[in-house]
C-alpha cells in the first residue's frame, strides 16, 4: 500500500508571495509580518529565559532531535528505494491483469474463445468502469453520459516521477465513437511528496470527435446550425469526469487574484488532487475488490486488514 500520507489533501504553493496568493495592501502585508516575528521572538525568548539546568536539559533533547532528524532521512531515503523495487515487482502483475482484463489471455477452467462468449463478453466488461464507480470519491464525478465513454476504458497505469517530482496516471482506451485519443494522461508536479505538497497538474488535451464532447454540450441551436461541426464554439462548460484532464491554471507572479478566487481555486485543486492520490494508491493497485464491491472507502486512514480475507490469486 501507499504511504497514507500521500491521500493527505495537499497544500498549495502559490507563486505570489502574499497570504493564500492574494494580493494585499504592502502596509497591511508587511504589518503581519512583523507580528510574525515578534510572536517568533516572544517564543524564542520562553527558552532563553530558562535557568541553566533546564536550558542543559533541553539542548541535549535539541540534539537528540536532530538524531531523529537524520534517521528520518536515512528512513525515506531507503523507503523511497523499497518502493521502486516492489513497483518493478508489481508489473507483472498488472500486466497479467491487463491481459485477462481485454481478453488477451484466459484463466485456469475457462477455454479460450468459447462458443458462450460474445464479443462483448469477453475478458472482463466494463472492469475499469465499474472499478471507478464503486469508489466514492472518483464517483462523484462520473456522470451517466460519461459511462458510454469509460467502457472503453482498457487499463489505468501509475508511474513515480523523480525529476520533477510528482507522479503521473495513464488512462488507456480502446478506439471508441467519443474521441481519438489512445492514452489520456494527467500529471502531478509536487514540491514535497510526504506533506503533500502540491505545485500544479496537467492533463492531457481530448480530441473529441464531432458532436461527441462530454465536457461541453451545444445547445439546439448550436447544434442545427453547425450540422456536423464540433459544437464546443462559446459552449458553457459541464460536469464531466472527463474535466480531470483538464485542471485549472495557477496565475503567474503578476496577475491580481482576490481572495475568494485564490480559495475557490484551493478547494478545486485539493478535489483534484484527491481524485489523483485515490486513482493512485486504492483503485490501481486494488482494481478487483473495487470492481466487486468488496472494498469501502474508509474516513481517515486506509485499512489494509479489508484485503486479508481476499484469495491470494486476485490482483
Amino acid at each position: 500500500m501507499a504511504n497514507d500520507n500521500n491521500n493527505q489533501m495537499p497544500s498549495l504553493e502559490y507563486p505570489s508571495v502574499q497570504d493564500g496568493g492574494a494580493r494585499v495592501d504592502l502596509g497591511e502585508y508587511f504589518k503581519n509580518r512583523i507580528q510574525d516575528l515578534a510572536g517568533q521572538f516572544s517564543r524564542v525568548m520562553g527558552y532563553l529565559s530558562l535557568s541553566p539546568n533546564p536550558k542543559k536539559r533541553v539542548d541535549f533533547l535539541r540534539v537528540i532531535q536532530r538524531e531523529h532528524d537524520e534517521l528520518k532521512e536515512k528512513f525515506l531515503e531507503e523507503r523511497a528505494a523499497l518502493e521502486a523495487k516492489y513497483q518493478l515487482l508489481y508489473q507483472p502483475l498488472f500486466a497479467k491483469r491487463y491481459e485477462i482484463v481485454n481478453g488477451l489471455a484466459e484463466v485456469e477452467g475457462v477455454a479460450m474463445g468459447t462458443a458462450t462468449d460474445t464479443a462483448e463478453e469477453k475478458g472482463v466488461p466494463c472492469f475499469w468502469l465499474v472499478a471507478l464507480k464503486n469508489n466514492e470519491v472518483v464517483a462523484d464525478v462520473i456522470t451517466d453520459r460519461d459511462e458510454e465513454a469509460l467502457k472503453y476504458l482498457k487499463d489505468i497505469k501509475y508511474t513515480k516521477m523523480v525529476e520533477p517530482l510528482g507522479f503521473k496516471l495513464e488512462f488507456f482506451f480502446d478506439p471508441n465513437p467519443y474521441f481519438s485519443n489512445t492514452v489520456l494522461t494527467k500529471t502531478y508536479h509536487m514540491l514535497d511528496e510526504d506533506e503533500p505538497l502540491l505545485e500544479r497538474a496537467f492533463g492531457t488535451v481530448i480530441n473529441w470527435l464531432p458532436e461527441k464532447s462530454l465536457t461541453k454540450i451545444a445547445n439546439e441551436k448550436q447544434k442545427n446550425d453547425l450540422k456536423n461541426v464540433e459544437p464546443v464554439i462559446d459552449t458553457p462548460p459541464c460536469e464531466s469526469f472527463f474535466n480531470f484532464f483538464d485542471p485549472p491554471e495557477i496565475p503567474e507572479n503578476d496577475v491580481d487574484i482576490d481572495e475568494d478566487a485564490c480559495y475557490e481555486l484551493q478547494d478545486v485543486m485539493e478535489r483534484d488532487y484527491d481524485i489523483g492520490s485515490t486513482i493512485r494508491d486504492k483503485i490501481i493497485p486494488h482494481a478487483v475488490v473495487w470492481f466487486t464491491g468488496e472494498a469501502v472507502d474508509g474516513e481517515g486512514d486506509e485499512d489494509d486488514d479489508m484485503y486479508d480475507d481476499l484469495d491470494d490469486g486476485e490482483v
